[in-house]
């Protein structure tokens, strides 16, 4: 670049975690944005917009106006909040930050299906009650279970269960053979994947095509063996089947992490269904990520700088990075 870059980091407003910025200083100038009024303010004169928060990330106003941006920074791996008809037909390029997060929620998922084969809930409710009530738990080997995402978080996950001995089915957007998996399944045959599997994992992103992709056909489908894991987004589910089916006995039970609304309303029955968890959005979150989503900003700060092509950039008119392009 023939200038020091500006960097606008936006963040979730006063109170909310400042990203570890002293590697980014060396490289640009950094300014802080931590409301609407800082965002508009700040925006016209930044070269880079690096969104840590998307509580006030509400660009289709701003982005006419901000003449210098060329590249929008994204401190998380789903970008829907950002897709818009304006950027959509904007010259921006937006990066994400794909791969940070991937062992951290593969090992969470983990946990929720050991959890759920090896009955842990029920030992912790029996020992709160000092029952000693001996019982015969399931093994994750051989289990059937289907993941719905190909990207590197789904991957990821699919590799992990694979490795402990369950049976893998890979749901894309189109059918694909892949070299690790096989057959990748396309997600238009949901419902019949489902019917032939013990648990249904979703990590895709949110698109036109994903929104509602599990409804009340794919959860009768699941059946009242099945359980759903949910670490995407929580539009990818019809939260209202989802209800219907966990009190029904439609399935067997859900993990979910993410949600039509968050945080979940305290009047929902998702918090005191007994065969649901419900956990805050924070499958991905370990301890030193802050770090790691840095880390990935400042590599791609220095391709920048040195006219070299940046990494994770998303195609705008699929909503997330493609494979290919990596």
């Amino acid at each position: 670049m023939s200038h020091r870059p500006r960097v606008l980091v936006l963040t979730g407003g006063p109170t909310d975690s400042s990203p570890p910025l002293d590697v980014v200083a060396p490289l640009a100038d950094i300014v802080l944005a931590d409301s609407p009024e800082a965002l508009e303010r700040e925006l016209p004169s930044a070269d880079i917009l690096f969104i840590w928060n998307y509580a006030f990330a509400d660009l289709d106003p701003l982005i006419p106006a901000a003449e210098r941006l060329r590249w929008i920074h994204a401190a998380h791996v789903g970008v829907d909040p950002l897709m818009s008809p304006v950027l959509l037909a904007s010259d921006l390029v937006v990066t994400n930050s794909r791969g940070t997060f991937d062992t951290a929620i593969a090992e969470y998922v983990t946990g929720l299906l050991l959890a759920f084969t090896k009955d842990l809930y029920g030992t912790w409710r029996l020992q709160q009650q000092r029952q000693w009530s001996h019982r015969i738990t399931g093994m994750l080997r051989g289990q059937r279970i289907a993941t719905v995402g190909t990207g590197s978080i789904g991957r990821c996950i699919a590799a992990m269960l694979k490795a402990l001995g369950a049976e893998i089915t890979l749901v894309g957007r189109r059918s694909a053979h892949d070299p690790e998996f096989g057959t990748i399944v396309s997600s238009q045959e949901l419902a019949a994947v489902a019917g032939r599997v013990d648990t249904l994992i979703l990590a895709p992103p949110l698109t036109e095509h994903t929104r509602g992709m599990v409804d009340h056909s794919v959860l009768a489908a699941l059946g009242p063996a099945g359980y759903l894991i949910n670490i995407g987004r929580g539009p990818l589910v019809v939260e209202a089947d989802l209800l219907h089916a966990l009190s029904s006995g439609q399935i067997a039970g859900a993990a979910l992490d993410v949600f039509d609304h968050e945080p979940l309303p305290t009047d929902s029955p998702l918090w005191t269904a007994s065969n649901v968890v419900v956990s805050p959005h924070m499958s991905g979150d370990f301890k030193g990520f802050e770090t790691a989503l840095v880390e990935v900003f400042v590599h791609n700060l220095r391709q920048w700088i040195h006219e070299k092509p940046l990494d994770n950039v998303v195609d705008l008119s699929l909503g997330y990075v493609p494979r290919t392009t990596v």
